[in-house]
């Protein structure tokens, strides 16, 4: 596939989907003021230490308004206490049951479209994955167990995607004014969401439901209410990650497949291939590239001194193509097994969703394949990426429906 991502406009730095090599395994980049972790034993060893690396980075954020009640850039045992509150509505059990709602959604949206035909859609023979499938499914689901309104998702769209607009590596040491705009751009689209999120959350307080938000409204820490901060910061994590993911996901996948017809005819012809498809766009086409840890003490990575609390940026998406891991790490190989990938993290950090992702995924891919025997990409409209350096994803993905 390395020589089709070199068709695509991917971020330059991502210099692992045009099968490169890293200089090494970890380097100090001078220019950004932090470490970059490329090599996958290096990642692991940091995301299964939390002790020595911490995922508390608020020293290095402008606006300290988003840090209380961030999971991800929480320690323990502050951690483990918040992700418990949310814990039981991810378990296998609430997922599994999930699956018919997947699949009505999924039916729902191509219907919509008119995808295979069917009265009441489009009938131009096209559709745009994104917008029309990968990023409604999974934001209605959140949307949905966290009880707020799916029918807002384009705020949410429009939130979201102006805070990951930015194409810059942010840098620690020399911000430039166009990476300061960005950054309260960014900021001003979160606090959009947090104060959306807020006020779902106070008429919570006045009308608790049936739902996660009331969960987050009503739960104790130590015999504490979370504060208002606290549960807007919570719920607002679980809402972009919970759909972002999935969106990346299943637009990756169905990228991967077109690159790949005879790995995409086995999977059409045994559909026990599926989640190992999925899993393979995971390791291949990481969506979160990158995510960011501070040693609480001097250590030694890849040969390199790290002093303690400088940032350390782990590459996950890189680490997923360290050849000393992965043979053939730059072919997409749908039947690899074992995989055992960085794309949800590992650890205490490892995604609390990413079983509903992967589930999301395999329903939604196998209704596709089933509606959409044609499906493939339009070679007059190639798919763009979304800007970040760290995320990997197709912003828009045209694809044609009919027979060539």
């Amino acid at each position: 596939m390395t020589t089709v991502t070199d068709t695509w406009a991917t971020h330059p730095d991502q210099f692992w989907l045009r099968g490169q090599a890293p200089p090494t395994v970890v380097e100090y980049a001078e220019k950004l003021g932090f470490w970059k972790v490329y090599g996958y034993p290096e990642a692991v060893r940091i995301l299964a230490d939390p002790r020595t690396f911490s995922s508390d980075t608020s020293r290095f954020v402008p606006r300290q308004d988003f840090v209380e009640g961030n999971l991800p850039t929480m320690d323990p045992p502050e951690h483990h206490k918040l992700r418990k509150l949310v814990s039981r509505a991810f378990t296998p059990k609430v997922v599994a049951d999930l699956e018919p709602r997947l699949a009505e959604l999924t039916n729902d949206l191509l219907d919509q479209v008119g995808a295979d035909g069917t009265d009441g859609g489009r009938t131009d023979g096209r559709m745009e994955l994104v917008a029309d499938l990968a990023y409604p499914l999974p934001v209605t689901v959140i949307a949905e167990l966290l009880g707020v309104p799916s029918s807002d998702r384009h705020l949410f769209k429009q939130w979201v995607d102006g805070a990951f607009n930015s194409s810059e590596q942010f840098s620690l040491v020399e911000p430039s004014e166009r990476q300061r705009r960005a950054m309260d751009q960014a900021f001003e689209q979160l606090h959009h969401l947090t104060d959306y999120l807020g006020e779902h959350a106070a008429e919570r307080r006045r009308h608790p439901r049936e739902d996660l938000l009331t969960k987050l409204v009503e739960a104790e820490v130590d015999g504490e209410r979370l504060s208002d901060t606290a549960v807007v910061n919570f719920a607002n994590v679980l809402l972009i990650a919970g759909h972002i993911t999935t969106t990346m996901l299943l637009g990756n996948t169905v990228l991967c497949l077109d690159a790949h017809p005879d790995a995409a005819a086995r999977v059409r012809a045994d559909r026990s291939l599926v989640p190992a498809a999925i899993e393979e766009s995971l390791r291949f086409l990481s969506p979160f590239a990158a995510l960011a840890r501070v040693p609480t003490t001097d250590v030694e990575l890849g040969g390199s001194p790290i002093p303690a609390g400088q940032m350390v940026m782990v590459v996950l998406a890189a680490a997923n193509r360290d050849p000393r891991q992965f043979t053939d790490p730059n072919v997409f190989d749908p039947a690899r097994d074992p995989n055992p990938h960085l794309a949800f993290g590992r650890g205490i950090h490892f995604c609390i969703g990413a079983p509903l992702a992967r589930l999301e995924g395999r329903v939604a891919l196998n209704i596709l394949l089933d509606r959409l025997p044609h499906l493939r990409t339009d070679p007059d409209e190639p798919p763009t990426f979304l800007p970040s350096p760290n995320l990997t994803g197709v912003r828009t993905l045209p694809l044609l429906l009919d027979p060539r």
